[in-house]
């Protein structure tokens, strides 16, 4: 019955290694097919950062640059998030960058692939990963970019313009900081509204820097 239940919710647990490092974990996650968005993706996506990263920033998914180059935040959505820490004063190789999800999940329009948003079913096959990553990091302050992370990190529903801007405790047992995806930004309607929206994502990553270093300090 057991292994029945797994069949049918396959999970990357059963990928992840006993024995973790970010070095041992990246090369495990090559080969996950915790889920069925192995089978279209290029390849894992892994998070990147130094093993001393205090802060863990977590988006939805690779998208298309990312799934090509098998770095996250790589693309539009990486310069715009590179441009808000910098203005943080947040060095990015100072951070570590990764995704709820490693696999992009992406639809054919035309020419294009364009991104879709991963299945529960799916964010939760993939949450040992990003698990595994936490407890070999040992982070001070999570940083979730969007609802799909906030929902793999803190386990509910999370509804980005209630929850956004907030410092919240969950259950790996850092500090917690909710926030819009940086890919949000570009679908704002007019670039008067792009610039407003960005204005508040990197507000937003001051309050991070600033959190850090009230931790430090304590």
């Amino acid at each position: 019955m057991v292994a029945s239940k797994q069949a049918l919710n396959p999970s990357a647990r059963d990928f992840v290694p006993e024995r973790r490092s970010l070095a041992s974990l990246r090369q495990a996650a090559k080969t996950c097919e915790g889920c069925d968005l192995f089978r279209n993706a290029t390849q894992t996506v892994f998070g990147e950062g130094p093993n001393h990263a205090s802060v863990i920033l977590i988006g939805e998914q690779p998208g298309d640059m990312e799934d090509r180059k098998g770095e996250p935040f790589v693309g539009p959505a990486g310069r715009m998030l590179d441009k808000a820490l910098d203005e943080a004063h947040i060095p990015r190789h100072e951070v570590y960058v990764t995704n709820a999800v490693k696999h992009f999940k992406w639809i054919w329009r035309g020419k294009r692939r364009l991104h879709q948003k991963p299945s529960i079913r799916q964010v939760t096959a993939c949450k040992p990963w990003l698990e595994a990553e936490i407890e070999v990091l040992r982070p001070k302050i999570l940083v979730c970019m969007g609802a799909t992370a906030a929902q793999s990190v803190l386990g509910k529903t999370v509804l980005i313009t209630k929850e956004r801007g907030k410092f919240i405790d969950s259950d790996f047992g850092r500090v917690t900081f909710v926030t819009i995806h940086p890919s949000a930004i570009f679908r704002q309607r007019d670039k008067e509204e792009q610039k407003k929206e960005y204005r508040r994502f990197a507000a937003e990553m001051k309050l991070v820097q600033h959190k850090l270093q009230s931790l430090a300090a304590a």
